[in-house]
Formats: C-alpha cells, structure tokens, sequence
C-alpha cells in the first residue's frame, strides 16, 4: 500500500510533478493497492483516450472499490474489489445500465477519490 501524508501539511513542489509533505517525504496520493499501478502502467502504455482513463476509488457497501469509467459510449465500466478482482460492470452497455450486478452503484456509491486520471492530451 502506498503512504500518504496523514493531516501534515502539503505543499507542492514546484520543481517537480508532485507534492511534497511538511516532513520532507514525497505524497504519493491516495491509498490504494498496489494492483492499482500495474493498471496506471496499463492505461499508460496504451493510446490515449477521449474522454482520459481514469481510475475512482468509492466506499461501496460499506467496503473500498475502485471504479474505471467507460472510454465511450456502450462499452462497459469496470468496478473491482480492494483486491483487484473484478466485481461488476455498473453502468454502460448497449443499454447503458451495465450488466446488472451492481445495478445501485452509480446511487449508493459515497466518498469518491480521484486515485489516477490520465495526463496526456490528444492533441
């Protein structure tokens, strides 16, 4: 798991692409399972895409879930446990009401996190 800074205060780092905590170490972010930068490292290698991949994490029936939204129009978006296990598709399809497995997510689902949003632009 990743650490991040806890109530200390942050600053950005200005000469650099991330923030730095008033102890002198590095914030990496959120936490959130190591599983999750092999899926960046995925994401990352691939094209870019319109709108950007990015990666949520929510609390979700009481448990931490991580939540990719679809990159267009009727495919899929993918919803895994803490573990990296893919749990449900809860929105997007053909109809766009996912595959009916976590049919409340999109209602249900509280405190959303951005854990990862692609940088790259299209143009």
């Amino acid at each position: 798991m990743k650490r991040i800074c806890g109530a200390m205060v942050v600053t950005m780092f200005l000469a650099g692409s991330g923030f730095v905590c008033a102890d002198g170490g590095l914030d990496p972010g959120p936490v959130h399972p190591a599983w999750v930068d092999s899926l960046v490292a995925v994401y990352s290698a691939a094209p870019v895409g319109n709108p950007p991949q990015s990666i949520w994490q929510y609390t979700y029936n009481g448990a931490t879930v991580y939540f990719v939204p679809a990159q267009c129009c009727d495919q899929y978006s993918d919803l895994y446990d803490f573990t990296g296990t893919l749990i449900a598709h809860p929105d997007g399809g053909i109809a766009g009401a996912g595959d009916g497995r976590c049919s409340d997510f999109i209602a249900a689902a509280k405190n959303p996190v951005l854990i990862w949003r692609d940088p790259r632009s299209r143009n």
